[in-house]
């Protein structure tokens, strides 16, 4: 839900009208001092994300779920880090959504697999992986309260807590609890070891120094197995929590 009137991607093509004129490059540090005055309530990393969400080419854009053909995001054209400018219609190419990225990412993939046949057997498993990965947190996401009761995905202007971009990499499910405080839950399909534990604190940083939160942000993993290194190095860790997961399912005639 908007936390104004209009949501944020409709008041950034009111910035864009204002302050870009065609072929005008600017930072996304522009449209962040424009809404901190103009709508302050409005978090800066929310603004971020739509500067790069509403980038036609942008890869990340795979990671947006509303970002879809007719859905008002498609407005700037990303040149490089940081570097963007208004999309051209008439000369840039059209515009990507997730269907087409993920897609071109398969035959990518499958292309270098071919490509590398001592390979292609590792390149299989590790897209099964992938695949368990992703249903694997699409059912956490619907489910979060089997992890914590209150638990709940983060939504905030259409930007939701799935695959949550963080400077570069992606949270597998930033959530919130019962408190309205920050949850970072990291995926492992199968063992969880040691280093896991680097990687959360990683994001549990990022979440701490961007999301404008004063609120203690946390950090669960969740694996199918939970190495004795990964209990020995999260014991020394406060605000991470450890869950293993178990699958089952029966089979009755009809």
């Amino acid at each position: 839900m908007p936390i104004y009137e209009r949501p944020t991607k409709s008041l950034m093509v009111d910035w864009a009208k204002e302050n870009l004129s065609p072929g005008q490059t600017f930072k996304k540090s522009a449209a962040v001092q424009w809404f901190a005055k103009n709508y302050p309530k409005i978090k800066s990393n929310t603004v971020n994300m739509h500067v790069e969400g509403m980038a036609v080419n942008n890869q990340v854009r795979k990671h947006h779920p509303n970002v879809k053909a007719g859905s008002g995001h498609d407005l700037f054209y990303k040149l490089g880090p940081d570097q963007f400018r208004l999309w051209v219609p008439e000369s840039d190419p059209a515009p990507r959504y997730k269907d087409d990225i993920e897609k071109q990412e398969l035959i990518e993939t499958e292309n270098i697999a071919a490509e590398d046949e001592p390979e292609a057997e590792a390149g299989v498993e590790a897209a099964r992986e992938f695949a368990f990965e992703r249903d694997l947190r699409n059912y956490l996401v619907k489910n979060l309260a089997l992890i914590e009761p209150g638990l709940r995905p983060y939504d905030e202007e259409g930007i939701t807590g799935v695959e949550f971009p963080v400077g570069g990499r992606f949270i597998d499910i930033l959530a919130i609890d019962k408190d309205d405080c920050y949850v970072v839950v990291e995926l492992k399909v199968s063992r969880g070891y040691d280093r896991v534990v680097g990687q959360l604190l990683r994001y549990m940083g990022w979440v701490d120094q961007n999301m404008e939160t004063s609120q203690p942000v946390r950090g669960i993993i969740v694996a199918k197995e939970i190495t004795s290194d990964l209990k020995l190095a999260a014991s020394r860790v406060s605000g991470v929590r450890l869950i293993e997961y178990e699958f089952s399912f029966k089979l009755r005639p009809v």
